[in-house]
């Protein structure tokens, strides 16, 4: 067996329940898990794992294109699985960087911290604009269902940028996204990505009030230091 014929064997390779299930797609989610996990915990290895789940995500929500057994085109997933991998590399170099600094306690790659009104205002327009430009583009690709398509590529783009930012408000936006994903993936019969979002939205909310209490923590210890710190008076 030649190395094309062993790698189109392990690319189509399923487990034989219903139509059948891609081991990638298994496998694919299994690292976006992991890298939620990582995340929550603000370690820099949440990127470069979860860049390697959306290579295997991509071929797998493509099913005409790929031949899965769903046989759909999910162009909206497909194209997050793109935008994911961009912005990916945009947080694991600002993660990366955080981590080297002084002081950053456990290597940790982000100090996480809320957006504030101009960071929720950037994300609400970008929500507006994204989704507008998506839903248009995947009509006209045939994506199957276009409206939460959009959505969850848009969620997801905002969500991940909020993520490299360090703001609370991403694991809300993320939620947001698991609320839609869930039923499109079901009536479309990816039911391991649907399992998926189902955890992913467990790990989301314990996500938000784990950085909620780490913002908060930080917080009450910046605070007194700032109230007891010597004041210089200036003589006018």
């Amino acid at each position: 067996m030649g190395f094309s014929e062993m790698l189109q064997g392990l690319l189509n390779a399923k487990i034989d329940i219903g139509p059948g299930i891609l081991w990638r797609e298994v496998i694919g989610n299994g690292f976006g898990l992991a890298s939620a996990i990582l995340g929550m915990r603000r370690k820099v290895a949440a990127w470069p794992v979860g860049i390697i789940g959306n290579i295997l995500l991509f071929t797998v929500f493509l099913g005409g294109v790929f031949h899965t057994p769903q046989d759909l085109d999910l162009w909206g997933q497909a194209g997050r699985q793109i935008f994911f991998f961009i912005v990916s590399v945009y947080g694991w170099i600002r993660w990366y960087q955080f981590s080297k600094t002084a002081g950053a306690e456990d290597k940790v790659g982000v100090r996480p911290g809320w957006a504030g009104w101009r960071g929720r205002l950037e994300l609400l327009i970008g929500a507006v604009v994204l989704w507008t430009i998506s839903y248009f583009a995947l009509k006209a690709l045939g994506s199957w269902g276009p409206i939460a398509d959009a959505w969850i590529l848009t969620g997801s783009i905002l969500a991940t940028y909020g993520m490299a930012r360090g703001w609370t408000e991403f694991w809300l936006i993320w939620i947001a996204v698991d609320l839609v994903g869930v039923p499109l993936l079901l009536i479309a019969g990816y039911y391991p990505s649907a399992l998926m979002y189902v955890v992913y939205g467990v790990f989301c909310v314990i996500g938000f009030i784990s950085w909620w209490r780490i913002e908060r923590r930080d917080r009450d210890r910046v605070e007194p230091v700032a109230a007891t710190s010597p004041q210089i008076e200036t003589v006018g």
